[in-house]
């Protein structure tokens, strides 16, 4: 997971030139082929703080980085939670210490998960491979 750098901490100078890093909610969708209904849920779970400029979502470097991190974590398969908790320790800790210690729970977490659901992928391939075996010779020991 990246580490983005804090907005709190920069400098004037480089919170001006991050006005060139602005984003519409149609970039970010464009850019990670999803919806901005997908991107408008992630702002209602609190996942993405974009800014507003009237009615218009502007997002920054910042909130696209989160939303790397969403969508990277949602593809290995940790729910939004975990992915909010992970993401509020960003601030939280400046050493980071708390945040790679929950991650490193949380991916220990799903790759047990992952061994529990191979085994069981395995065992049911295995079975539905003898059954398919025992049908077949059924057919062909029945055949004129």
């Amino acid at each position: 997971m990246t580490n983005d750098p804090d907005p709190m901490t920069e400098t004037a100078e480089r919170q001006g030139a991050d006005r060139h890093d602005l984003f519409s909610i149609a970039d970010l969708a464009r850019e990670f082929q999803i919806s901005t209904r997908t991107i408008r849920f992630y702002e209602s779970k609190g996942l993405l703080q974009p800014d507003r400029v009237g009615a218009t979502r502007v997002f920054r470097r910042r909130d696209r980085a989160r939303l790397i991190l969403i969508l990277r974590g949602k593809r290995l398969g940790f729910s939004l939670r975990d992915i909010s908790e992970y993401l509020s320790l960003y601030d939280a800790d400046r050493s980071r210490t708390a945040q790679v210690q929950l991650l490193l729970d949380k991916v220990d977490q799903r790759l047990d998960q992952l061994e529990s659901q191979k085994q069981d992928l395995e065992t049911t391939i295995s079975e539905l491979g003898e059954i398919r075996a025992l049908a077949a010779q059924r057919l062909h020991a029945e055949a004129p």
